[in-house]
This record gives structure tokens, sequence and C-alpha cells, in this order.
């Protein structure tokens, strides 16, 4: 099912000639794999970065580093940044992806930081919609991991619906 949904997003965004970045936390790549397993999915996917280390979400994708010190990376306002600045990275030819979508929370097994195992923040930002959406998966590591992509693609689909 996730390469139907995958698949859906990719066309949405090739109808707009929109393009795509990816940064993802707790998903590790999957999600980006999961655009990649689309055949065509080259003509709008520019590329992912997995920031699973603070560190690289501030150095990498310019997430703030005072907000990360003061909310730490499992919060709505690093998904927002984190898709903000994989959109800036994403850049090709001097412009930015026109997408970019990031996923960040806690798979599990169990809490981190003073948030439970399922809490996962997807934020999506496009030229017409800057959104965060925020869960509370149950499950174990996998199972939280794979709710999360449903739901980023899920997320996707409705930004792009606005």
């Amino acid at each position: 099912m996730t390469e139907a949904a995958a698949s859906a997003v990719l066309s949405e965004l090739s109808e707009r000639g929109w393009t795509l970045g990816i940064a993802e936390s707790l998903t590790g790549g999957a999600l980006c794999s999961e655009f990649v397993a689309v055949p065509g999915a080259s003509t709008v996917l520019r590329g992912g970065v997995v920031a699973y280390a603070t560190h690289i979400k501030a150095s990498v994708l310019g997430v703030d580093a005072d907000l990360l010190d003061e909310s730490g990376p499992v919060c709505p306002r690093v998904a927002l940044q984190m898709a903000e600045g994989v959109r800036k990275v994403m850049s090709a030819h001097g412009s930015a992806a026109d997408v970019g979508v990031a996923t960040t929370g806690i798979a599990g097994p169990g809490p981190a930081g003073g948030h439970p195992a399922g809490t996962v923040h997807i934020g999506v930002v496009t030229p017409k919609v800057s959104q965060v959406r925020s869960f509370a998966f149950a499950g174990d590591r996998a199972s939280v991991r794979d709710q999360t992509i449903h739901a980023a693609l899920s997320v996707m689909r409705d930004a792009l619906a606005e």
C-alpha cells in the first residue's frame, strides 16, 4: 500500500512540476526508500538527508540550535524546520526543492528525552502550505517506524490537496 501512496504523491508533484526533498530522523531513510521504489521517482525526488543525530539537524538542515537545546529533537517546530531546511539542502541550479517533508520522533523501544515511544512529528512545507502533524503511535519499534511512513505519505497527500 505504501508504494501506491508514494506513487500517488509523486504523480501529484509531477503534475505540478514540483520537486521533493526528504529529511528523516526516526525513519532512517525508509520514507525516501518508499519513493525510490516507484519507477520514475527521479523526475521529482531530489534526495534525502538522514539526520539521526541531533547536531546534524542543526549543522546540515539548519534547525535552530537554541530550539534543539530548549525542546530537544522531538518537537513539532523541529519537524517543520527540518522540512524547511531539506528544501534548501536539496537546491539545484539555484532553486530549492519545492516540497520538503520531515520525520522526527521516538521509535522505541522505550521513552527518550521525556517523550514516550511512539511520539512522532511530521512536517511538510510546500509553496502553498507549511504544517506539522503530531502522532502517538502504539507498537514496537518497527511498527512505529512503519506507521510513521504511512502517516507521512498521508500528511503529504493532505498538504498537496490544500
